[in-house]
């Protein structure tokens, strides 16, 4: 195999690359989880967790799993056979949600979305009050969808279901936005988070999380589904004492715990900070190249990718390929209804300026190399956004 001289960037929106500090802490020899030296391992984990979904009154689960385990969670825990759930099309991962939902025997509505923007708060509110017999269980929104780049406003989605008067739980679907745009469980009254490890929090895949308030802990003791291995209360008693009912991923707990202290060490406002204006350094850079961001909704992109979309006739995968050949950078492909239609530049995690500079420069040589028509200037537009002051750490941080 032929060799390329120097780093990868890969530039996808997640899994993110893994800082060197947490792959050390990953390597540590694995303990028994058994014993008497692992609770530190679990509380710490658990409790600082709890920090980052910005929660006090709720407990946190952490399972050996993917985001899809966390989601499937989220529903058998709280849900009976038959529940109605109010879920909005945001994109691709807001669908996959939903599919789940049907197969578990539920019974989804799915507000209808054009994939250019988050979910509509008047939307939930009119939907929920269509529905006088009250018999929606959940609304379930995704908080960043990685397929489009969109951010759903929260406390909206929040406020418009206090508006209904509606005693629907809150469910959010952010494992792309937990620890790179802000989040708040208890402030915006989430019932259930979804996350998981390979985004924001910088680990490999592996590991995912519920956060769960106690309204969700309630609905969960007279939840019909059927459930085992995700089964909170299972996970409670054991948790409660730093350890859990089968045998965690250990040395991914290991990562989780350094990479906890790496996000409040930096500060979670400005990991926020950093990511929107990574976030506004690219927008610049794809609208001065004269190509369209996906998302078109102003105050609504995400700080954690950006979505382009390639013009009529050309193929972003085809885009792709040349940008991987030639660069050695990997970009995110378009899933679903943007298969093949967009690109999609990841910039999250463990990321600075200078990565973000070289990332911009290597997507705009292979825009030339590859035959998209576009502008120069993208380079120069990224830099007018980054020339602007950083961001200080307040005294309270």
């Amino acid at each position: 195999m032929s060799r390329s001289a120097g780093r990868h960037f890969l530039q996808i929106p997640g899994p993110s690359a893994v800082p060197d500090r947490i792959l050390r802490a990953i390597a540590g020899q694995v303990i028994d989880h058994r014993g008497p030296s692992f609770a530190d391992v679990g509380t710490r984990a658990l409790e600082g967790m709890k920090t980052i979904f910005k929660t006090e009154a709720g407990r946190v689960f952490i399972y050996p799993a993917s985001g899809t385990g966390a989601w499937e969670a989220a529903l058998v825990n709280t849900m009976s056979e038959g529940d109605r759930v109010l879920m909005y099309e945001t994109g691709h991962f807001a669908t996959l949600w939903m599919k789940m939902a049907r197969r578990l025997g539920l019974r989804p509505e799915f507000i209808e979305g054009d994939w250019r923007g988050g979910a509509d708060a008047d939307r939930i509110a009119d939907a929920l009050r269509a529905h006088t017999e009250r018999t929606i269980k959940a609304v379930c929104v995704v908080h960043n969808e990685t397929s489009t780049g969109s951010v759903s406003p929260k406390a909206e989605v929040r406020a418009a279901i206090d508006a209904a008067g509606h005693p629907a739980l809150l469910m959010v679907d952010t494992i792309s936005g937990l620890a790179s745009i802000d989040f708040r469980f208890d402030e915006w009254g989430v019932d259930v988070a979804v996350s998981g490890s390979q985004k924001g929090l910088m680990l490999p895949p592996g590991i995912s999380f519920n956060a769960v308030s106690d309204k969700a802990m309630a609905a969960s003791r007279g939840a019909g589904l059927r459930r085992s291995y995700w089964d909170w209360a299972d996970m409670a008693g054991p948790n409660d004492s730093g350890y859990f009912p089968y045998t965690p991923a250990t040395n991914m707990l290991y990562g989780l715990n350094e990479a906890i202290a790496m996000l409040h060490e930096e500060g979670l406002e400005n990991v926020f900070a950093r990511h929107q204006r990574h976030g506004a350094a690219t927008r610049a850079a794809v609208r001065a190249w004269g190509l369209e961001v996906l998302c078109r909704r102003q105050g609504q992109e995400s700080g954690v990718l950006t979505a382009v979309v390639v013009p009529e006739g050309h193929s972003a995968d085809a885009f792709r390929a040349t940008a991987l050949e030639h660069y050695d950078i990997s970009l995110g492909n378009g899933l679903g209804k943007v298969s093949d239609r967009v690109f999609r530049i990841g910039h999250l995690g463990d990321f600075n300026d200078l990565m973000l500079i070289g990332t911009l420069s290597g997507v705009e040589m292979a825009l030339g190399l590859a035959g998209v028509p576009h502008a120069k200037g993208g380079f120069d537009a990224a830099l007018e956004v980054l020339g602007q002051p950083l961001r200080q750490p307040t005294a309270a941080e």
